[in-house]
């Protein structure tokens, strides 16, 4: 077996020193994370879509490096942790360091900061990379305490699914979908209403879940990311005169390609490059606002065969699981030239932080401990087995 390093000996990512003076600020940050997104993925999607994607529209390109604090593959709630708080934490732990403290998001201090933030996803939201910015637990399995944590915060938008762990829950009889309309949340779900019909009040909050568990994959009818990716960005410029900060997950990029499914794992890639050209819309427009796409990690080895065609593309697999291959990033926008080259996925965090001109100091991370200690009443979640 080759052999070059012990996992354990990487060290921490320290705070970039790549933002110069003269850099272009942006006033919004639009972070877009294609899970299990790889070089293949993108190609696949591309060559099935008339050798055209929204992605090719931005000038900046770079590769991450995604290994998390102990393993070379890393899993999403590491490797969301790596941008939601720019450290590496050990595979299922979200937004803490490896030895369990929390670490401070850059949507709490986006949030801290006076901006409006909000989270969407195709997933539910309680899953690994939407619940890495707002949640401080050593395991992603812990979804109702991850659900609470939305009510601890000031997120201005929450899309996606996992209607359940708000009002069905079996930890304790607390209905937090109550709970965030008396806090003044307009809460609805697709039940009531397609997100395509609702016009949210900028005045509120605004949620929507988008099912009762996980959402459907898009060839069973799921269509909501591109219209989330619409309705945000213009709804968080609303709520804040400072900017905002959105993250948007197409997730289930990730899911097809466990499950080796080629044609699906196409489907939601061209689902997630359709939400990607909603959000350029906006940032060309608006020309304050910074886009960044990227993954946490590829899935699957997926690769283009020999005998593929434009029109016909042969698609394997090497495994059902993640793979240590280095992702991309694409950038487009006020500060897109720092995102070009080789990098640590740790990077992407303080890239952003820095440019959104966010305080760097000991005290951050102090606030952190004792937010973490306030929400938890001094008790730590405890691990699933």
């Amino acid at each position: 077996m080759f052999s070059f390093a012990r996992p354990g000996m990487w060290p921490r990512p320290m705070a970039s020193s790549t933002v110069v003076a003269d850099t272009v600020r942006p006033r919004n940050i639009i972070l877009l994370v294609g899970d299990g997104m790889g070089l293949t993925q993108v190609t696949a999607g591309l060559y099935s879509n008339g050798n055209k994607l929204n992605l090719e529209r931005f000038p900046v390109t770079g590769l991450i490096k995604t290994h998390s604090a102990k393993h070379l593959i890393t899993d999403s709630a590491a490797g969301a942790t790596a941008f939601s708080c720019g450290c590496k934490t050990k595979n299922g732990m979200l937004a803490v360091f490896p030895s369990g403290k929390p670490c401070m998001t850059l949507l709490e201090q986006a949030e801290k900061q006076g901006l409006a933030t909000g989270l969407v996803a195709s997933c539910s939201v309680t899953h690994a990379t939407p619940a890495a910015f707002i949640a401080h637990v050593e395991s992603r399995a812990s979804t109702q305490a991850i659900a609470t944590s939305f009510l601890q915060t000031d997120l201005d938008l929450l899309i996606g699914g996992g209607l359940k762990f708000f009002n069905e829950r079996t930890d304790d009889t607390r209905n937090l979908v109550s709970e965030m309309t008396t806090k003044g949340w307009m809460v609805t779900d697709f039940s009531q209403k397609k997100l395509s019909e609702i016009t949210p009040d900028p005045a509120r909050p605004f949620a929507w879940f988008s099912a009762r568990e996980e959402p459907e994959s898009v060839l069973k009818g799921r269509d909501y990311l591109p219209v989330a990716a619409r309705l945000a960005p213009a709804f968080l410029k609303k709520r804040s005169d400072k900017g905002f900060f959105l993250m948007l997950e197409g997730s289930q990029i990730d899911w097809a390609c466990h499950a080796k499914d080629a044609p699906r794992a196409v489907a939601e890639m061209l689902d997630f490059d359709a939400a990607i050209g909603e959000i350029l819309k906006f940032a060309e427009a608006d020309g304050q606002t910074l886009v960044i796409v990227t993954a946490d990690h590829e899935t699957g080895g997926m690769a283009i065969d020999q005998g593929s065609r434009p029109d016909s593309l042969d698609i394997s697999f090497t495994t059902g699981y993640h793979t240590a291959s280095l992702v991309p990033v694409f950038a487009y926008g006020p500060g897109a030239s720092l995102f070009g080259g080789v990098y640590d996925n740790t990077a992407i965090y303080w890239k952003m932080k820095q440019l959104f001109g966010f305080p760097s100091t000991a005290e951050e991370q102090a606030d952190a401990q004792k937010m973490y200690a306030k929400r938890s009443k001094g008790k730590q979640p405890k691990k699933k087995r």
